[in-house]
């Protein structure tokens, strides 16, 4: 019988009841099969008590699914692998930059572009079929840090200037994007929709967000591997290496760090298998 009315505590301090559905949900994301989803809830809810914090829920489910299925832990640490890309920004960008590039656009990270006013250092720029975007990305380290009204504020102005410039040319910016790895205030939202620029979050918009499009495109970052440590994921990033397929594409990398060809060989199956499931 599932335990009823247990407070969970989330990263942002607040009490909320434990939803069975919602870790159903969460885990069924990673692929796991019927039974092995159904057997870790009954694990998981045996070891529920009041207050537990919703990280300790996420380790435990995390640490069986790896037992089962190291792809299966790599796909559920998705979210967890996003804030890893830090603590710079830059990563995120690439990694936005790598998801409108398999979307079929041209793309320049980091482009200088001029506007009517000033010049602005554009996180990325992106085009296709007359499209013309250009976008800003928030890296946020804190799950709890959200993007408020002044941050598409801002960026809307700066969009305008630009758009200003290129006005009479062929490639003048059409959309303005805002993109963050966490969540948008509601006012946020707001102004976003009002003055026509294009936010992506998380889990915005809906089922359109980061989580739906990387695993729509199977476009995971470098950073869910569950056999690669945290220096070697560095290293990679640091190389621009942000996507576990850009990996299989330069797998002397790995040379390069020094890992052993049995260990190789387990990382590239991890890889390789989670490029697949898609």
């Amino acid at each position: 019988m599932i335990k009823q009315n247990f407070q969970i505590v989330k990263s942002s301090g607040d009490k909320v009841d434990f939803s069975v559905s919602k870790l159903r949900k969460s885990l069924y994301r990673s692929g796991a099969d019927e039974l092995t989803v159904d057997t870790i809830i009954n694990v998981v809810r045996d070891e529920l008590y009041q207050g537990i914090s919703t990280k300790e829920i996420y380790n435990r489910a995390f640490a069986l699914l790896k037992k089962s299925k190291s792809i299966y832990a790599s796909k559920y640490k998705l979210k967890k692998a996003i804030y890893e890309l830090g603590p710079t920004g830059f990563p995120f960008e690439n990694f936005i930059g790598a998801l409108l590039e398999y979307s079929g656009y041209q793309v320049i990270v980091g482009k200088i572009m001029q506007g009517k006013c000033v010049s602005h250092e554009v996180d990325v720029v992106a085009s296709k079929n007359g499209n013309h975007i250009v976008a800003e990305c928030k890296f946020h380290g804190e799950k709890t840090t959200t993007c408020n009204v002044k941050i598409p504020l801002y960026i809307h102005s700066r969009y305008r200037d630009i758009v200003e410039q290129y006005k009479d040319s062929p490639n003048c910016p059409n959309e303005g994007w805002v993109v963050t790895n966490t969540r948008f205030t509601s006012d946020a939202l707001t102004y976003g929709k009002c003055a026509g620029l294009y936010l992506l979050s998380w889990d915005y918009p809906l089922e359109n967000g980061l989580k739906d499009r990387i695993d729509t495109l199977g476009l995971y970052p470098i950073t869910v591997s569950t056999l690669l440590t945290n220096r070697e994921k560095q290293f990679l990033l640091s190389r621009e290496i942000v996507l576990c397929r850009q990996l299989l594409n330069d797998v002397f990398y790995l040379d390069h760090l020094g890992v052993s060809e049995a260990r190789k060989t387990k990382i590239l199956s991890e890889i390789s298998m989670l490029c697949k499931s898609n």
